[in-house]
């Protein structure tokens, strides 16, 4: 969840929506992301809205700022939302906890949180339920808790497997400890297994990146993203970058990118994992996050805690960004909702082009104006979209690589 929070216009105190966005709500799919914004360490890449200990004042911090207290005031939002979405039968199909780490949280406080949304709107049967988690932040016993509480799906985050490219990282964990983590989660009885990568990392070999993949192959993950390491301004990786105190002296290149995107696609491809989003593979179709996929094809999902967006029938809003501004706002009884947007038609149809070109499924052609279709047959005769079908544009690998170019040429 980006620390940066958008402008907008202000967002009703009651937390209300146009009545153009409540109508249809239900008939759309419809998740829950629920945003926990603790870390036990800052990572120098991270540009998240996430907190240590120390940035909340520690054990003394005011309440919705201290981990104890945070699954009371996510659960008040969870029941704002029931309230302002009205008697509408929304049945929800995905939760997923994102942060930060949530297993920081105690994992009954995560199931109690997956119970609230149980009582309130209900969960459709086989609703993914998802928490994200750092391999050294979750034990045996933790998991077999979270899986008994509803939780479905976890991800871990590994992010190498190479303990100097974690030094660069600022990640804690022994590599040693994701293989461990992993069968304690299918021992626990997890529906599903994903494993986060990050490639890129400044002094991260080619060698150095065949062995984080192959270390997560082992590991027989049902789901993998491998995303590029992006430089974020303002973070601590940034300044060291711009010192030239990283492993040579520089951030990551294109090129080093590229070849390490074609490495990962061609070992994930070989394991029998087929890319479902440019970054991001599954096992089977039914292994692929459909929490992500309700963001990816313009669903709805409400966001819930500090920072958190949501997006329901075209409107767009965001929460406050502290913890404590978050939690004593659903104190008052007043929304925590900070600023939203309401999407007009154009801005929605650049999105879909934006996000949906990226799928494996691929954008339906009829969503490009007259100028983005024009543009189809050079991409084509560039080797960046395929040439069938006809009525979807659908990127080849030489297309992923150039996703945003790509985009960029259809959007004129």
């Amino acid at each position: 969840m980006p620390s940066v929070l958008p402008e907008g216009e202000p967002a009703p105190a009651d937390g209300s929506l146009p009545t153009s966005a409540i109508d249809g709500v239900g008939t759309r799919p419809f998740g829950f992301y629920v945003h926990v914004p603790f870390c036990t360490v800052r990572c120098g890449y991270c540009d998240f809205n996430t907190y240590t200990a120390e940035d909340l004042g520690g054990a003394g911090s005011a309440p919705g700022a201290s981990r104890a207290s945070y699954a009371d005031a996510a659960i008040a939002e969870v029941r704002a939302a029931r309230r302002v979405l009205g008697a509408a039968d929304v049945p929800v199909q995905t939760v997923f906890f994102g942060g930060g780490t949530p297993t920081l949280l105690d994992p009954g406080d995560l199931t109690r949180v997956v119970a609230a949304i149980e009582e309130e709107f209900g969960l459709v049967p086989g609703a993914e339920v998802t928490t994200e988690s750092n391999p050294d932040s979750v034990d045996a016993a933790d998991l077999a808790r979270l899986r008994e509480g509803g939780i479905t799906r976890v991800s871990f985050g590994m992010q190498s497997s190479v303990s100097h490219v974690l030094r660069v990282l600022d990640r804690t964990h022994d590599p040693a400890r994701v293989p461990q983590a992993v069968r304690w989660a299918r021992e626990a009885g997890f529906d599903q297994v994903s494993l986060d990568l990050i490639y890129g990392t400044p002094g991260e070999s080619a060698a150095d990146w065949e062995a984080s993949l192959e270390a997560a192959l082992a590991c027989e993950p049902d789901h993998l993203s491998a995303y590029a390491l992006i430089v974020e301004d303002g973070t601590a990786l940034a300044r060291q970058v711009r010192r030239g105190e990283v492993p040579g002296g520089r951030g990551p290149d294109d090129d080093d990118l590229a070849d390490k995107y074609l490495a990962a696609d061609a070992a994930l491809s070989a394991a029998g994992l087929g890319w479902y989003e440019v970054s991001n593979w599954a096992r089977t179709p039914q292994a692929a996050c459909r929490h992500n996929e309700l963001y990816w094809t313009g669903a709805d999902w409400w966001g819930v805690g500090p920072g958190a967006h949501s997006h329901v029938g075209g409107v767009r809003w965001w929460n406050v960004k502290h913890p404590t501004a978050y939690a004593g706002r659903l104190a008052q009884g007043i929304s925590p909702a900070h600023g939203r947007e309401v999407l007009d038609a154009e801005t929605r149809r650049v999105e879909r082009v934006l996000l949906e070109t990226r799928l494996r499924a691929g954008l339906p052609v009829d969503v490009l104006d007259a100028a983005g279709r024009a543009a189809l047959p050079d991409q084509v005769a560039r080797g960046l979209v395929e040439p069938v079908p006809e009525d979807r544009v659908v990127l080849t690998t030489r297309g992923r690589l150039l996703a945003d170019a790509v985009v960029r040429d259809l959007l004129g």
